[in-house]
C-alpha cells in the first residue's frame, strides 16, 4: 500500500542531464587539448609541452567544464 502512495521521482530533470553531459564533454575536450607535446626520445627535451594550448587553453577549458557540471547539479528543475 505504501509503495502505491509514494511516487518515484528523478532527482534531476531532463535539462539537468543535458547540461551535465555538455559539461562532461567540455572537460573531455580540455583533456584532449592537454595531450601530446612530448618527445619520442626520452633524452631530448621538447619545448612543445609549454605552448599556449597546453598551459592556458586546456586547463581553462577543464575548469569551465567543471563549472558547467556544478551548475547542472545545483540547478533546480522545479524553478525553471
Amino acid at each position: 500500500m505504501k509503495n502505491k502512495e509514494q511516487q518515484s521521482e528523478f532527482l534531476f530533470d531532463k535539462i539537468n542531464y543535458k547540461i551535465l553531459l555538455i559539461g562532461i564533454g567540455v572537460i573531455t575536450l580540455g583533456f584532449i587539448l592537454m595531450a601530446g607535446g612530448g618527445s619520442d626520445d626520452p633524452n631530448v627535451f621538447s619545448e612543445e609541452i609549454f605552448n599556449f594550448r597546453r598551459i592556458r587553453l586546456a586547463p581553462t577549458t577543464v575548469l569551465i567544464g567543471f563549472g558547467i557540471t556544478i551548475y547542472a547539479i545545483l540547478k533546480n528543475p522545479k524553478n525553471a
